[in-house]
């Protein structure tokens, strides 16, 4: 390797006389001599003892440090930070969430650029560190590969954090008692890893090695297994090809890139939360993406896997047929996928999926393309009167196709979990949860409790909900989030009444209340935003720089903040 490739950054830090002190100051964390002509390879860790889908990343991180290290670099372990989605849920917490998605990027990008790494592997273990992760390695654009935590092992009688989630919902209808409650709590999480469906984490996952930026067979492996250990330190070495050949994100996060990963998330039945964070992740790689990029694809992919939350199957379960490798090489050969994309291996996505084999015979878990779950594409980017600038919707179709009743509105997610849990909703409603957004929440909290305890109650083919949040990956039902413009900035949700009668409609993709033009804008006329709920802090900070949903809610896109 030439300096120039492969030290690009570290050089300007350590060269010379006059960087004596940078020299000296790493000598005591390790350096010595030799280790200053090496490229230095940040391993941005999301260590974490606050949630079991972080926990055991400090030891992948370090994995992942000796592998750069064994291939001729000098690594250097940093942290930033994580939530949990699982704990904060339901509660003013999670307001944070999609913040940190900002602070991890933020984070990643200002320690690398600070201390003049080179390349970098990021290690992700939970929904939103992981493209938090993806944009602050698409911002530094520097040779880079993204290690997913992995997933964890099912709970006792095959259950995992949902089944405690829409628990609550049976108890509340009298159909499980507290003792049965407590004793899913205490088993349904064994241990590390990221949540057993296709929820958020698994999706991201997913979507993350389709589009190049894993090695293949990154996103389906058992958070404690040997072959993620693997993985974590072939991919410090892959960082060191990178930077021989330099190879950058930008190289790999293509337009392309971007398509392949939206067709494996439609394919696997990935959460709406994909949606969000593959326009912010395109934003950030200057990649043009849209809400009807979403819908373009969609109408000729099918959804072929039955797993959770919609379905029967849990990921440690796709883990043991083959991962997502062999739907991919399907794709692939049906022609739904870009094969010549590059990926961090150096070679494009084709390649890669040569010597692939497919799904063991009989297997259960992924459709063949002749017999698919739906068609067609589950996630339904829907417009019309109440989502001007569209709505995202996850509709199986095990819910049905349309929905009509009247609304019942709500303030906040908390205010419409305790109308559900203690019976005020009524079957054939539809629920406006309003002022979740990114701006009015701020935030744009996960509906994830309402749309549980609506299915602990059986009402999940009975009642729909829609909002200017969005929803966790577990949610499923007749749901509809990212309705934009949000209330808070004049939307049309925002002069919804109690009893305006509100049409979902996933086959024509329109969201409409039966108001006239003249209606609506008369509501809107006297309609008054409300003051914003936090003055200070990060709170604050995000409500003024966050743009739109629908253009993936991130904070740096400056020319578009009123």
């Amino acid at each position: 390797m030439t300096q120039s490739k492969s030290r690009k950054y570290s050089s300007q830090v350590v060269d010379g006389p006059t960087k004596a002190p940078a020299r000296a100051m790493l000598r005591a964390v390790g350096f010595e001599d030799a280790d200053f002509s090496k490229p230095q390879v940040g391993i941005a860790s999301t260590w974490s003892s606050l949630t079991p889908c972080n926990m055991h990343i400090d030891g992948l991180a370090e994995e992942a440090g000796r592998g750069a290290d064994a291939a001729g670099g000098k690594s250097i372990i940093f942290n930033t930070i994580t939530i949990s989605d699982g704990i904060a849920n339901g509660t003013i917490g999670m307001k944070y969430s999609l913040v940190s998605r900002e602070v991890i990027a933020d984070s990643i990008e200002t320690v690398a650029g600070c201390e003049g790494f080179d390349g970098l592997v990021a290690i992700g273990g939970c929904d939103k560190n992981m493209p938090g992760c993806l944009i602050g390695l698409a911002r530094l654009n520097r040779p880079s590969v993204f290690v997913y935590g992995g997933t964890i092992a099912p709970g006792a009688n095959h259950t995992d954090i949902i089944s405690v989630f829409e628990a609550v919902g049976a108890h509340a209808k009298g159909e499980k008692s507290l003792i049965e409650v407590k004793q899913i709590e205490d088993t349904a999480i064994p241990g590390p890893g990221a949540c057993g469906g296709m929820y958020t984490a698994n999706t991201m996952a997913s979507a993350i090695e389709a589009m190049g930026m894993s090695l293949p067979g990154s996103s389906a492996q058992n958070a404690t297994s040997n072959s993620k250990l693997t993985d974590c330190h072939e991919a410090g070495a892959a960082v060191l090809n990178l930077l021989a050949r330099d190879i950058k994100p930008s190289d790999i996060m293509t337009q392309a890139a971007f398509e392949n990963a939206i067709t494996v998330v439609i394919a696997l039945g990935g959460s709406t939360n994909a949606v969000l964070h593959l326009l912010a992740m395109a934003h950030a790689v200057d990649v043009e993406l849209s809400l009807d990029d979403f819908t373009r694809i969609g109408k000729r992919v099918p959804v072929l896997a039955d797993l959770r939350p919609s379905g029967h199957y849990m990921m440690s379960e796709l883990v043991a047929i083959g991962g997502i490798l062999p739907l991919m090489k399907t794709l692939l050969e049906a022609g739904l996928l870009h094969g010549d994309c590059l990926t961090v291996t150096g070679r494009t996505l084709a390649e890669n999926l040569g010597s692939v084999l497919p799904y063991p015979a009989g297997q259960q878990i992924i459709r063949p393309l002749d017999n698919p779950i739906k068609a067609d594409s589950h996630l339904r980017v829907l417009y019309g009167n109440l989502a001007p600038e569209g709505s995202v919707a996850k509709i199986t179709g095990k819910e049905g196709l349309t929905f009509t009743g009247p609304a019942r509105v709500f303030g906040s997610e908390e205010e419409t979990l305790e109308r559900i849990l203690d019976g005020t909703v009524k079957a054939g409603e539809v629920l406006v949860i309003r002022y979740e957004g990114p701006r009015g929440g701020p935030g744009m909290r996960e509906m994830l409790s309402p749309t549980s305890a609506i299915m602990g109650k059986g009402l999940g083919q009975e009642v729909a909900l829609i909002t200017d949040g969005r929803f966790s990956g577990g949610s499923h039902g007749f749901v509809v989030g990212h309705i934009t413009p949000e209330a808070q900035q004049g939307g049309p949700l925002a002069i919804v009444e109690d009893g305006d009668i509100i049409t979902i409609d996933a086959e024509l993709n329109k969201l409409e209340v039966q108001l006239s033009e003249a209606d609506i804008a008369a509501r809107l006329a006297r309609w008054q935003a409300p003051p914003p709920r936090y003055r200070r802090g990060v709170l604050a900070k995000y409500a003024h720089t966050v743009n739109s949903a629908s253009q993936g809610a991130v904070t740096d896109a400056l020319d578009d903040i009123d």
